[in-house]
């Protein structure tokens, strides 16, 4: 990492934590759609109000505050359009948080924290350069384990859901999907379909297939496969479409994103 890469997005990936990754995000103007992560993100706001939808509420974290999305929680964030918004994210596996929270699974409650010590020193790492960071392994694990300490619970949230749909979303190619096709065959309107989708999954089924598209597109980049290919195995029909909708979900381009893995 360089002073230039500070005044510019970027994405990194670390052989740290079980694969620390992170995102260096300056004056996004790019709406992130509904979507989840396998990830805790933790999120340091550095300008302008950040704004991220959960599926029952809007919530406002102020610069200075810290964001955290829980794993598998669906969100979006809408992005000031003509400032932008600066944010760095952290992306915790959640056995590390796990490890942390003396091998108990974890949850935030609170999705807004207003810490002004944990900010400040989180800050500090994300300044730092790619080998420095690394050997700041420890104090990254201490700094989280204050957080975890502080502020994260062993109550999960309440995922009670008919679950109508669970072997058909894992076991159904979405590539060929049709909204009609597919409530006719459970013997429901398409309009029923979609309400209870949303229900199950916290998505529609196009958001939903297209962030299966970038899941196994990210796979195949951390495999040194041309983009090319990537796009066209994962579903997309050109690569401007690839590049526009990875972009989307994740905040930087596939190209960049590859680099994390293979260019030091």
């Amino acid at each position: 990492m360089n002073i230039d890469e500070n005044n510019k997005t970027w994405y990194k990936q670390l052989p740290i934590l079980d694969g620390l990754e992170l995102l260096n995000a300056k004056s996004h103007t790019l709406d992130f759609p509904f979507h989840t992560h396998d990830t805790f993100n933790i999120t340091l706001i550095l300008d302008n109000t950040f704004n991220t939808k959960l599926q029952n509420k809007l919530l406002r974290a102020p610069k200075g505050s810290l964001s955290i999305t829980n794993p598998k929680e669906v969100h979006a964030t809408p992005c000031d359009k003509e400032l932008g918004n600066s944010f760095f994210t952290f992306y915790i596996s959640p056995d590390v948080v796990k490890y942390l929270n003396k091998c108990k699974d974890a949850y935030f409650e609170d999705r807004i924290i207003y810490d002004s010590n944990l900010f400040i020193e989180f800050y500090y790492l994300s300044q730092l350069k790619k080998e420095q960071l690394i050997i700041s392994e420890n104090r990254l694990l201490s700094i989280l384990k204050i957080l975890v300490n502080k502020y994260a619970t062993t109550k999960l949230r309440n995922l009670n859901k008919t679950l109508l749909f669970q072997s058909f979303i894992n076991e159904t190619n979405f590539d060929s999907f049709s909204l009609d096709t597919t409530a006719a065959k459970f013997g429901i309107n398409k309009y029923k379909f979609l309400r209870i989708f949303k229900q199950e999954t916290g998505l529609t089924p196009y958001n939903y297939v297209l962030l299966k598209k970038i899941e196994l597109s990210k796979e195949m980049l951390k495999k040194d496969i041309p983009i090319l290919y990537v796009a066209i195995d994962s579903g997309f029909y050109d690569i401007s479409h690839f590049y526009k909708t990875f972009k989307k979900f994740t905040g930087v381009n596939p190209l960049d994103f590859k680099a994390a893995f293979y260019v030091n």
